[in-house]
């Protein structure tokens, strides 16, 4: 990332951050920008989930590392994230209209992780997201196995998991991930 990138990106998390403060309260930017300046691949992460639509921003501390973490806050499933299927698998088993990746390489690609359920649920407590789109979440083994993947939204007010195809894919379904800095 070109340094005049990575200030411009800076100065909009800083932006994000300033004008969200429930989200990251007891936490100040200038901690968050000595880690984000310490950390050799956590600014070009966080720039492909910026320029994917995901909004990131600081929504907690990692209790075991004291990284920051920063999570897509887009109020729905980032735009440049949609219409993907869950994984690789998924995506080799479709024989047509394929979609154009998967959801957990893509993630992997920008560095980041795909959000649990219990990540989800957390992420909810800043705000309402997905209200209207869904979003992959991180499936554990047992059900992948069996040729499911789960997502999430929130609708009535209430976070809701439900399952699919893992080669499944729509146009309103994307995913949210989540970076440690």
């Amino acid at each position: 990332m070109k340094p005049q990138e990575r200030d411009q990106l800076f100065q909009a998390l800083q932006d994000r951050f300033a004008r969200n403060m429930r989200r990251h309260a007891g936490i100040a930017w200038e901690d968050v920008l000595a880690g984000l300046k310490a950390s050799p691949t956590a600014p070009k992460s966080l720039g492909e989930m910026e320029a994917s639509g995901g909004e990131p921003d600081v929504i907690g501390r990692d209790e075991l590392t004291g990284q920051f973490v920063f999570c897509d806050c887009s109020p729905e499933s980032p735009t440049g994230r949609r219409s993907l299927c869950y994984d690789r698998e998924a995506l080799n088993a479709r024989r047509e209209n394929k979609p154009s990746g998967d959801a957990v390489e893509a993630a992997l690609a920008m560095g980041a992780e795909l959000l649990t359920e219990a990540q989800y649920r957390a992420l909810q407590q800043h705000g309402e997201f997905d209200t209207k789109t869904s979003s992959w979440i991180a499936t554990p083994e047992d059900v992948r196995s069996l040729g499911g993947a789960l997502f999430c939204d929130r609708r009535y007010g209430k976070v809701f998991v439900y399952h699919n195809g893992a080669q499944s894919y729509y146009a309103a379904r994307g995913f949210r991930c989540l970076v440690r800095v």
